[in-house]
């Protein structure tokens, strides 16, 4: 397997990181989960549970632009070793985008979701010039 098909798999398994993340804080918050209407209990999430709550839904988000960028260069033959790099610097500021949201540090997290949103340009890119 590619490293930008690792890389995509790690960034599929990062929506679950911050899915334990948010049952974490939604615990402390809330003190249970409620598994019959977990969108309703999450309207109630303030501070840091509302933000790792919301760190999830952007990792999903993330994912399927990502996906597309890695499987577009994959298919296409792109140069592997500069796929491998963009796929690499965008797992490292996916995991950074999710530890800013969480720490509440919103220009970092603009910052990191920026990086990231370049790396997958940059797959594109190199699919298009394959």
């Amino acid at each position: 397997m590619t490293t930008p098909l690792w890389c995509l798999m790690i960034v599929a398994i990062l929506p679950y990181v911050s899915a334990g993340l948010g049952a974490y804080y939604r615990i402390q918050q809330l003190g249970s989960l409620d598994a019959n209407h977990p969108r309703v209990q999450a309207l109630e999430l303030r501070n840091v549970a509302a933000r790792a709550y919301g760190s999830q839904s952007n990792s999903w988000e993330a994912l399927s632009f990502f996906g597309a960028a890695v499987l577009c260069a994959h298919l296409a033959g792109a140069d592997p070793e500069a796929s491998a790099t963009a796929a690499t610097i965008y797992v490292v500021a996916r995991v950074a985008h999710l530890g800013f949201y969480i720490a509440d540090l919103a220009p970092a997290r603009t910052g990191a979701f920026t990086i990231g949103m370049a790396c997958c340009f940059r797959l594109f890119q190199l699919a298009a010039v394959a």
